[in-house]
């Protein structure tokens, strides 16, 4: 069993080697004019991309050492003499390591895939999309590979060390925690860096300027295509990293409370099981990722990548479960079958495909919600934003109830482990996912690099096929990220309930449906946050794009060189600065709220958070999203194509989106999950601190 999980891991980073291998195999060609440039401005967007996560990490770094000391002390030693601060801590700080390194390498193989993608296009729309893709992959597979390497190493040397194996799961959720902690600071800090830099490119660009989009003459143009490094990829990496580890922490916690669970190991480990069995299924699945020379051919592609990973993951699971999982076993007084986790597993894979769908088509221009949007922009920006947000607001709908549906099912199959396992089977083909998520922002700068040489118009016309079905699979992978985000939350919710304690939870009682109140306006304050961040961060980038058009002589003309490590300065302080509340709301919150009022009232908080998070992130992603594709659609020159006024209001309402979609939306994943894995974590803590509290104040 070690072995195939192990090997699981090592065929991942394997494979994401090859793949890597591949990328850097396709030459830089072209005339010497044009290589200078090709090598020009792709080193100028990595060494900002480098910039910007190093100084963002490097904060990281400190603050995950003092959280770490905040872990060790306020867990101390357990009644058995156990030293559990010590254990977590060490679990944390192995997870932030792991989500950092799995940030780093999918950055940097993304910011060298993007400049060979653009010559690539000079061949084929073909030739494109393969490099991009396999830079994709490597991203995809080299999180997975580190993941389970990560997860199953922890989870070895404590069950080693410590003889109580729930306890030693219980330890194990430091590194889930340790993982989600890096996911905040890398989405949201990622996050305003992007959307700064566009809004402000955006703006004073394309709407007062009037120049084409990624025109080389806008000072931010850089720090845009930086942005979807920083923000898209290694964000987003560090996301779905946290949402594997807390998955899997949430399963392993649950299934160790069951004794029969315990005294079986490929029970106890079917989680990690799961994970592993999923790399060779979507390694066989990229094997189908081909296209052709039409538009058509690459949506298709990528949607069918989800699809087959599904169907055979579906068959894989069966066979596993098989061999892995006890006939059955008892659960807090309840009787789980092989069967019912099957059920739970797979209605989380399926349902995240249809989830995948239905994001399809609320956000493609191939679909009527997104046309509609394009054809309310002849009457203005103010009648596209009314369309787009009620195309958000719309697309919330399925996805919702197919998470109710989930949890009924799989809550009812297999109680709360059934939800631990529907968390892990929505993600447990995450390096598809994640592959064709990536391989979106390395499609965007690929036009943008296309843009600033001048290369001729028929290669920026494959690069933007290839960004506008990038733009759909990115909206795709953040409904994915939602979905999978709401029930590792529940999962870790359900975690949190056990090693509490606490059995049922009274809606009528005023403790814990106060919590429930509060949890409500936490997702909408965090996103009140996280925009204010944005509008502010823009601010200081429009005003820096306007005074250099004003100062730089002949930057119209071209003669004038603008300056955008400037920009990307800004964009960078900016970022770092304007994280910090969102990242105190998120870490204090559960901390503070469940010392003050106790556990159960934590637990309604949590409730509340999960259900408006879910459908504020899925509203705010998607709406986003289709303005983004709606501009895409009057590009191909409907509506009077590029530079029209029905162009000019869709930018409009596109910049309105970008926050929504690159922000605060995908922000939200992490507020769900981290501020349930710190009551999971920290749950002995608040217990004992709220008691001191009571005795206190003499209650």
């Amino acid at each position: 069993m070690y072995l195939l999980i192990y090997g699981s891991a090592a065929l991942a980073l394997v494979t994401a080697l090859i793949f890597a291998k591949k990328v850097l195999s396709h030459p830089i060609v072209g005339t010497p004019e044009e290589v200078r440039k090709f090598k020009e401005i792709s080193g100028a967007i990595q060494e900002g991309a480098l910039a910007f996560l190093s100084a963002e990490y490097k904060y990281v770094a400190y603050f995950c050492l003092a959280f770490s000391l905040i872990i060790y002390f306020a867990l101390g030693h357990t009644n058995e003499g156990l030293n559990a601060g010590l254990y977590s801590s060490i679990a944390f700080l192995a997870g932030a390591f792991t989500s950092t390194i799995a940030a780093f390498l999918g950055m940097s193989i993304a910011t060298k895939a993007n400049v060979r993608t653009t010559i690539a296009a000079r061949t084929g729309l073909a030739a494109a999309f393969e490099v991009a893709f396999s830079a994709g992959a490597v991203m995809g597979f080299g999180l997975c590979g580190l993941a389970i390497f990560g997860m199953l190493s922890i989870c070895l040397l404590y069950t080693h060390l410590i003889a109580n194996p729930l306890v030693a799961m219980e330890m194990v959720a430091g590194f889930g925690l340790g993982g989600s902690t890096v996911a905040l600071f890398g989405r949201v800090g990622g996050g305003i860096f992007t959307k700064a830099a566009d809004v402000g490119a955006d703006l004073v660009g394309k709407v007062e300027a009037g120049i084409p989009e990624d025109d080389p003459r806008n000072p931010a143009v850089i720090a845009d295509n930086v942005g979807d490094n920083v923000g898209d990829i290694a964000g987003m990496g560090a996301d779905l990293f946290g949402s594997l580890a807390e998955a899997t922490c949430a399963a392993l916690v649950i299934g160790a409370s069951a004794a029969a669970v315990v005294n079986y190991l490929p029970a106890l480990y079917y989680p990690l099981l799961v994970s592993a069995i999923g790399v060779p299924v979507c390694l066989l699945t990229t094997f189908f990722a081909k296209v052709g020379e039409n538009a058509a051919s690459v949506e298709k592609t990528l949607k069918h990548q989800m699809l087959i990973s599904t169907v055979v993951m579906t068959i894989a699971v069966y066979f596993l479960s098989q061999w892995a999982l006890l006939d059955s076993f008892t659960l807090n007084e309840m009787i789980i079958s092989r069967n019912g986790i099957m059920i739970a597993l797979l209605s989380g894979l399926w349902g995240g495909l249809i989830i995948g769908y239905a994001t399809e088509y609320y956000t493609s221009h191939s679909y009527q919600p997104v046309r509609k949007i394009a054809d309310a922009s002849q009457t203005g920006a103010a009648t596209n934003i009314i369309y787009g947000i009620s195309c958000g607001y719309q697309s919330v709908v399925i996805p919702a109830l197919i998470v109710a549906f989930v949890v009924f099912l799989s809550w009812s199959n297999a109680g709360m482990y059934g939800i631990a396992m529907a968390a892990i089977g929505m993600i447990s083909t995450i390096a598809v996912g994640l592959t064709i998520d990536a391989y979106g922002p390395v499609s965007d700068n690929a036009g943008g690099i296309a843009e600033m040489c001048g290369l001729e118009k028929v290669v920026r016309q494959r690069t933007d096929i290839l960004d506008a079905a990038g733009n759909t699979t990115a909206a795709i992978g953040k409904g994915f990220a939602i979905g999978s985000a709401v029930l590792t939350g529940l999962a870790l919710f359900a975690a949190f309930l056990t090693r509490s304690n606490i059995t049922t939870l009274n809606l009528l009682s005023p403790t814990v449906f106060a919590g429930l109140l509060a949890g409500t306006v936490l997702p909408m304050l965090f996103t009140a946050l996280t925009m204010r961040a944005v509008g502010s961060a823009a601010f200081a980038m429009i005003e820096e794009v306007r005074h250099q058009f004003r100062t730089i002589k002949g930057i119209m003309t071209g003669e004038g060189r603008p300056d955008y490590r400037r920009c990307v300065a800004i964009s960078t302080r900016a970022a770092l600065k304007e994280m910090i509340a969102p990242g105190i709301l998120v870490l204090a919150s559960p901390l503070v709220f469940g010392v003050c009022f106790g556990s159960e009232a934590l637990a309604g908080m949590l409730a509340g958070s999960l259900a408006v998070g879910l459908v504020t992130a899925i509203a705010s992603s998607n709406a986003g999203g289709a303005w983004d594709n709606a501009k895409k659609y009057i590009e191909t020159g409907v509506y009077g194509g590029k530079g029209s006024e029905t162009h000019k209001a869709a930018v409009i309402g596109d910049t309105v989106g970008d926050p929504l979609k690159d922000t605060s939306g995908p922000s939200l994943n992490i507020l769900m999950k981290l501020m349930a894995i710190l009551s999971l974590v920290f749950a002995p803590f608040i217990q004992s601190a709220h008691a001191w509290l009571l005795a206190a104040l003499g209650f």
